[in-house]
């Protein structure tokens, strides 16, 4: 039965091509259950992270991190879509350039990496660092809406925004994916003459009778998006996604089980390539007290801070420098202890559950420059909270979430560790009793001196018992600038999500939709009743 013909019902016809469109330097990992958590004593003497058996779903992720080419795109379209120099935009750029001074140390010369680095074509193809956690989210987002915005032109349904003399990409008018896929309406203002006359394949009219050839009107305009899949999604990768890209189980795979577990991202024991007859190293990191990169003339890692992507063989998924080089973000909030309690299907830590912010008419409500409002970090930058042209969001209320089974509150960071519910207390009756397990240092943001119209940068003085707060993030694997240990892909550390360094970077995930193995591909069992 025809179900796109009116007296079936008229449904869109779905494309032929189930695929997912991803950009050609991701590598598709199939999903499958792994053992997470520590393969080697901790240096510490705890337990924090038994090892646990973990579901993760299939996904695409970098082959490499993210590099300062890569960047530097992102950061041109930001200065020329929000000019620093117009008043309305002036915290925009600034809130995404790295910080260029973590090279600087104070017993040691930066060689020039502070003015080099980011900008030099020689570092063009290196990991990009000095991004904090926000920084990458926000790149992450960003990426999204420009593969999406290339799909859409290439398909038909917008015209070319970036050569069309008669389009102004500015401020609030840009593309945004999730705006687009609410109302392609309240894309530009209402601006229709971004769109094509025809948003449907002419061609297929003849077999589709349900198929609009949407003329544009500025009285109103029809869309027929549901013909069009919604919008690859770039994120960060979450703390299992990346450990188990980085083991890459699936080399010891014998059949239908794993045999043994991987101490790094390539298989063995040692950190040199025993198979080379310079035994150089698998990866780039610190071999020894003041030893980045072996003696001159012998040089064991190829390079003494970092390295150009892709200058060490890629693990069995085909990814480069899961151990070494950088380490990297991932989106998990931090804490000590990952117990076996854990959701054992796509474990995350971390979850805020927003909506788009409705007005009083019921219509999304999109930024501009008069309703943007800035936060101020701790370490006193100034960062947007939201683009001009982005949905404005905000947490779900008690409403949303009331009888919900799956959660109760929208923001989820320290749910069952850390939560007033979690606490020894949480019956007490005395409200200066019941206090929260974590007593993590709040460190009050800059105030503005009116007068003198600097900001005050004041410490916090108070006793505290952790570092640990909601604004604490994972980050994985080892750097260049540290020792073997930290290699291993089980081990994890943190740091707040507004900070950055010279040895973190990160790169982007996209969720497998359909099914979870490689098309066409299938289980070597063919299995019969």
């Amino acid at each position: 039965m025809d179900f796109s013909l009116p007296e079936n019902g008229g449904l869109s016809r779905l494309s032929p091509n189930g695929g997912q469109e991803i950009t050609n330097n991701m590598v598709l990992i199939e999903g499958g259950v792994f053992v997470m958590g520590q393969t080697q004593q901790d240096v510490m003497g705890g337990i924090t992270n038994p090892p646990k058996s973990v579901h993760v779903q299939s996904f695409y992720i970098d082959d490499t991190e993210v590099t300062n080419r890569e960047y530097l795109i992102y950061l041109d379209w930001l200065k020329k879509v929000f000019p620093p120099e117009n008043p309305k935009y002036k915290h925009i750029y600034a809130a995404a350039v790295p910080n260029e001074g973590v090279w600087e140390k104070p017993l040691g010369h930066d060689a020039g990496l502070s003015k080099n680095y980011l900008r030099h074509r020689a570092y063009e193809n290196y990991p990009v660092v000095g991004v904090s956690w926000r920084q990458a989210n926000d790149y992450c987002k960003w990426r999204t809406d420009r593969i999406t915005e290339k799909q859409l032109m290439e398909e038909g349904v917008l015209k070319p925004l970036y050569t069309n003399k008669q389009i102004t990409v500015e401020g609030r008018n840009h593309f945004d994916a999730e705006v687009f896929e609410a109302d392609p309406k309240l894309l530009f203002n209402g601006d229709y003459s971004i769109y094509t006359e025809y948003v449907t394949n002419p061609e297929e009219e003849e077999n589709d009778t349900t198929a609009i050839a949407a003329v544009v009107d500025k009285k109103d305009i029809i869309l027929n998006i549901d013909r069009h899949s919604p919008s690859p999604s770039y994120r960060l990768p979450t703390e299992v996604e990346w450990e188990y890209a980085a083991k890459a189980d699936i080399e010891n795979r014998y059949f239908n089980s794993i045999r043994g577990r991987k101490k790094y991202a390539w298989n063995g024991e040692s950190t040199r390539d025993l198979q080379s007859k310079y035994y150089v190293q698998h990866a780039n990191f610190k071999q020894g007290k003041g030893d980045y990169s072996g003696i001159a003339g012998w040089s064991s890692d190829y390079g003494d801070i970092t390295t150009p992507v892709r200058s060490y063989p890629p693990n069995a998924f085909g990814l480069y420098d899961m151990s070494g080089n950088v380490a990297e973000w991932v989106f998990d909030v931090y804490r000590p202890e990952i117990d076996t309690n854990l959701n054992d299907f796509n474990y995350a830590r971390g979850n805020v559950f927003r909506k788009p912010k409705l007005n009083e008419n019921g219509n999304i409500v999109i930024a501009d420059y008069n309703t943007i409002t800035y936060d101020t970090l701790p370490n006193g930058k100034i960062v947007p909270t939201v683009l001009p042209g982005q949905i404005i969001k905000e947490q779900i209320s008690s409403s949303d979430a009331y009888l919900s089974p799956s959660f109760q509150k929208a923001d989820n960071r320290d749910f069952a560790d850390g939560d007033t519910a979690s606490s020894r207390t949480y019956l007490e009756e005395d409200p200066e009793r019941v206090k929260k397990v974590y007593n993590a240092p709040i460190i009050p943001a800059p105030v503005l001196n009116e007068e003198t119209g600097k900001l005050e940068y004041v410490y916090d003085d108070k006793t505290r018992t952790s570092l640990i707060t909601n604004h604490s993030r994972v980050y994985k694997g080892g750097s260049w600038k540290d020792r073997e240990f930290w290699l291993d892909p089980s081990q994890r550390r943190f740091m707040e999500e507004y900070m950055s360094t010279d040895y973190i970077g990160f790169r982007c995930v996209v969720s497998k939709v359909g099914e979870g193995h490689e098309p066409g591909k299938r289980t070597p069992f063919n299995i019969s009743y």
